[in-house]
């Protein structure tokens, strides 16, 4: 028996002084030099009396050393649980108990806070600070830099990701070897990169898009990263030259856009920009070609699943849709109410099935089994239709979905014509109590730097665009509007903010 995903992604490089991990003061990892350091890893983990299946669940900063620790859980036969950053104590006691783990390794500032939690656990715990020090780094530089794969099947699990939480408890998303390696070996081909490129790495590793999309797709072809802890501008723009493609979030390219250094120029030997994540404004789209001549390429994913969809390499990069499944991928539309597959151009929840999909919600199997089907098809849980060029549009979460009066109303509709609105740089519409109605929309808008944005006339284009049951009973201006590690809008955040607004004294 062999491990696939360590064989294919990692294990092809042993050897190879080829360059892997380009960090910002210009240090230089080979992959050789990330294997051996991953090795150390695996026989420090083993050492602790780790086996198979066992749970790592992993709270660092963004290093080197973090990314080797995931490669030596799957050379060690070991599940990878990384966490976001930002998590609280108590939101990582959680997490911990829920997953089971054997072993925690945090940030050497959280050892005190974590370390009772470890221990109620039963969970052993070691360090691992973002210059590479603490305790788990000490262990596995006494080891030896070879360590023979455990063998894996596709079928076992690799990776926990535990999702947002935005409704209700986090749920554990079971990844198999084969979710992960499929649509990484898929996206590689997809997006045509090779040994060649060099990836401007800028996203955090505890999440699906820069772990097991960005890293990964660069691991099955043995190109190499530009390595940074975090998205820092200045950075970015000093380093772009030497790279050739680059994953982000939505924020990451207005960022770009408002900095004037930014320009064709510099995004000129560029082959590829990706984004994901989070929704990308038209209008970023439109920027972004203006300024570059690049367009910006956009998919569309999620934890469960990794990447459903994504607009094409070659052909038209469509603003406002997420492109066509992905070779392998099934995806359909179907009925809220009745799981029935709807027309071609109507909205409805999307589903999809494929190597990629998840094995089920860890201990949940009630809500495995309310979220993925028999036949395999998984409910995103997404709202969205395909037009008659087969282009897949998202619309918003179902519990999004705004119920006024008896009336179906989705909120991207609104939003964007909002958003085309003189002086309005974004918006989100969300729906909040109403005594009369059960719910109504209500519309926040932020404005473009500088402007006030006429919100009567902004009605008044509202009402000629949009049927009345669809009109926000109020439009309020924010300066920002509040979002998540990965710049998704916490739609929940203003629900809860809002949510008195119209009840009756």
């Amino acid at each position: 028996m062999t491990n696939p995903l360590y064989d294919r992604l990692f294990g092809i490089h042993a050897g190879k002084d080829t360059p892997f991990l380009h960090l910002p003061d210009g240090t230089v990892i080979s992959h050789a030099e990330f294997l051996d350091t991953a090795a150390r890893i695996a026989n420090a983990l083993t050492g602790l009396g780790l086996e198979p299946g066992d749970r790592v669940a992993v709270q660092v900063q963004k290093s080197p050393e973090a990314l080797a620790l995931y490669a030596a859980c799957v050379q060690a036969g070991l599940i990878f649980l990384p966490l976001n950053t930002a998590y609280t104590v108590d939101e990582l006691t959680y997490f911990i108990e829920n997953s089971g783990a054997s072993l925690v390794v945090c940030d050497g500032a959280s050892e005190a806070a974590l370390a009772p939690i470890a221990q109620n656990a039963e969970a052993q715990l070691l360090t691992l600070n973002a210059d590479g020090s603490g305790s788990l780094m000490r262990r596995a530089l006494g080891m030896l830099p070879a360590f023979a794969p455990v063998a894996r099947d596709e079928e076992d699990l690799a990776a926990f990701l535990y999702t947002s939480g935005t409704t209700g408890r986090s749920k554990g998303a079971m990844l198999t070897q084969k979710n992960l390696l499929s649509n990484a070996e898929m996206l590689a081909r997809e997006w045509r990169f090779t040994e060649n490129d060099v990836l401007l790495h800028a996203l955090p590793i505890f999440h699906t898009h820069g772990l097991f999309v960005a890293t990964n797709v660069v691991l099955a072809t043995g190109g190499s990263m530009i390595f940074l802890p975090k998205f820092d501008l200045d950075d970015i723009l000093r380093l772009m030259p030497g790279a050739t493609t680059m994953m982000g979030v939505p924020t990451f390219y207005t960022r770009l856009l408002d900095d004037e250094r930014f320009t064709r120029d510099l995004a000129s030997h560029m082959r590829l920009f990706i984004s994901g994540s989070a929704p990308l404004l038209a209008e970023t789209h439109a920027r972004f070609e203006e300024r570059t001549g690049h367009r910006i390429l956009e998919r569309y994913g999620m934890t469960e699943t990794n990447m459903n969809t994504s607009n094409p390499y070659d052909g038209e990069r469509r603003a406002g849709t997420v492109g066509f499944p992905l070779p392998g991928v099934e995806l359909k539309i179907t009925d809220p109410e009745t799981g029935e597959e709807l027309p071609q151009g109507e909205i409805g929840l999307i589903e999809v099935r494929g190597p990629n999909v998840f094995k089920g919600y860890w201990q949940m199997p009630e809500k495995t089994a309310a979220e993925l089907r028999e036949n395999g098809f998984f409910i995103t849980g997404d709202l969205g239709m395909i037009d008659e060029d087969g282009y897949v549009t998202i619309v918003g979460r179902n519990k999004d979905l705004i119920i006024s009066g008896g009336y179906n109303i989705y909120p991207k509709e609104i939003e964007l014509v909002l958003d085309e609105q003189p002086g309005v740089l974004e918006s989100a519409v969300i729906g909040v109590p109403h005594p009369d109605f059960g719910e109504t929309v209500l519309g926040i808008i932020v404005p473009e730097a500088g402007e006030t944005p006429d919100l009567d006339a902004i009605m008044e284009a509202v009402g000629g665009s949009l049927a009345r049951f669809k009109h926000p009973r109020k439009l309020i201006l924010l300066d920002e509007l509040p979002r998540n590690t990965m710049g998704k809008v916490q739609k929940n955040v203003l629900r809860e903010a809002y949510k008195d607004l119209f009840q009756k004294a």
